[in-house]
């Protein structure tokens, strides 16, 4: 499926509202979530080691050969995971061989799914590629999808969302 709508400035994004209003009277640098998010998972190499997490990889040797990552990147980027919490490391044995560590997701990781459902689903938009993976509720074979809802379960489009500083928000909820 091609993207058939070409943005134009009068169509609607995020607004601001609040402080945030004013983009110019600072800056998110060092404090936006999305930012966060992408020093943990922003990198070809992070994602697609979660992504075999996910799809039940856990060894060292099939985590690099599936991903197609070299060992060293693979070693690096699974120590970043495991330090910053998204994955754990377990021991296991072979009969006759020494005592190894394989990759398990925490709880933490777990919450990356909507992430990783809305990306694939998003990639299954993009031309030039056919096949691949489809995720699919294992009960009845439908399509998962991502759906944005907010806390008091309304489904939220983006021209339905604002955007405005955490401590305003929650001084407003509170008052």
């Amino acid at each position: 499926m091609a993207h058939t709508q070409e943005p134009t400035a009068d169509r609607p994004v995020v607004s601001r509202i609040g402080r945030f209003a004013d983009r110019d009277a600072f800056t998110a640098e060092g404090w936006c979530k999305l930012e966060r998010t992408l020093e943990l998972v922003g990198t070809r190499s992070a994602m697609i080691l979660l992504r075999e997490a996910f799809y039940g990889g856990r060894r060292f040797d099939e985590l690099a050969r599936r991903t197609g990552l070299s060992d060293a990147v693979a070693a690096k980027r699974l120590k970043q995971l495991v330090d910053d919490g998204l994955l754990r490391q377990q021991p296991y044995q072979e009969p006759g061989s020494r005592t190894r560590q394989e990759y398990v997701l925490t709880e933490r990781g777990r919450t990356l799914f909507p992430v990783v459902v809305a990306m694939m689903s998003w990639g299954a938009t993009l031309e030039g590629r056919e096949g691949g993976v489809e995720l699919v509720h294992a009960e009845c074979g439908e399509p998962l999808t991502a759906v944005v809802r907010c806390a008091a379960g309304h489904d939220v489009g983006i021209e339905d969302a604002a955007a405005q500083t955490i401590r305003e928000g929650r001084k407003a909820r509170r008052s």
